[in-house]
């Protein structure tokens, strides 16, 4: 892929362009659940190349400004209430990069980023994934948090921005949930979804699959109110619809899926020739995985 117009790639930095993904991250408990979700995201993290660091935008880290952890030994956060005990005890003592987010702060501008240094850290949108696609936490990881008073446009230009860190050996990954809507939870469904939320479901995967940067169209759907209710799950799946775009590609669907109605679980990659099933076998990147279903996903 070629460098972005105006940033030099040194002939130090590696040479494989490094993957993106969107992950429906659902509910904490995914970090300790076996299921087709958590499957697919071992599966990205069993095909992709061995990155230098990993920058996760997640939709826990909502806030009024534009940050990037900049701490050394960043702490695992257990930032939900309720949930079982072993969950609390979950611990992904992965290590931080502060010169990613210097490196950061100098890509984006004149955008302004901030380094936090000791106020945030790594949260469940996070490591509920990273648990399963780098399982021994020895990657760098870095998050990146959401500016609640920036427009969506701002999130999209800013995640084609990012790009240019997959060719510096950088991950990088949004984790949301493209519709997120917990007032509607019906806990009887299951693993369906109501017909309004599978419609914007499939309309997402039309736009991702083929016009990634024409995302922002999905306002204009109508059922967006009852999907995005609040945009802070919406918003990850931006950065790496920005990052698409950027190499002039659109997103591969990784897993698809609902839950309990009003969540759809559904997972995209960019970047993987190839991804791994839970039985071991290689294949392109597909809807689903050989691994039971999900029961339990918020």
């Amino acid at each position: 892929m070629q460098a972005q117009k105006g940033i030099s790639v040194s002939a130090a930095m590696p040479a494989t362009t490094m993957p993106a993904a969107f992950i429906g991250h659902g509910s904490p408990t995914n970090a300790l659940e076996i299921n087709k979700y958590t499957a697919a995201w071992r599966a990205f993290g069993q095909a992709a190349p061995r990155p230098r660091a990993i920058l996760v935008v997640s939709a826990h880290w909502y806030i009024n400004a534009t940050a990037v952890t900049a701490m050394a030994r960043p702490r695992t956060i257990h930032d939900f209430y309720g949930f079982p005990k072993e969950l609390f005890e979950v611990q992904y003592p992965a290590p931080g990069l502060p010169s990613l987010a210097e490196e950061i702060a100098e890509i984006v501008k004149p955008t302004w980023v901030g380094a936090d240094l000791d106020s945030w850290g790594i949260d469940h949108g996070t490591w509920s994934v990273l648990t399963h696609a780098f399982p021994d936490a020895s990657i760098p990881v870095v998050q990146l948090s959401i500016n609640a008073y920036k427009p969506l446009d701002y999130h999209l230009d800013l995640g084609a921005r990012l790009a240019e860190l997959r060719n510096r050996g950088v991950i990088i990954i949004g984790s949301g949930n493209i519709v997120h809507n917990l007032a509607a939870i019906n806990w009887r469904l299951g693993d369906a979804g109501f017909d309004w939320a599978a419609r914007f479901d499939d309309a997402a995967q039309h736009l991702l699959t083929s016009e990634p940067t024409e995302a922002l169209r999905l306002l204009e759907h109508r059922d967006y109110d009852h999907a995005v209710p609040t945009p802070d799950h919406f918003i990850p799946m931006l950065y790496v619809a920005g990052s698409a775009g950027a190499a002039n590609s659109a997103l591969d669907v990784l897993v698809g899926g609902h839950s309990y109605g009003s969540l759809s679980m559904t997972s995209y990659s960019i970047g993987l020739t190839t991804t791994v099933t839970a039985d071991g076998e290689t294949k392109p990147p597909s809807r689903d995985t050989d691994a039971p279903a999900d029961q339990s996903n918020i």
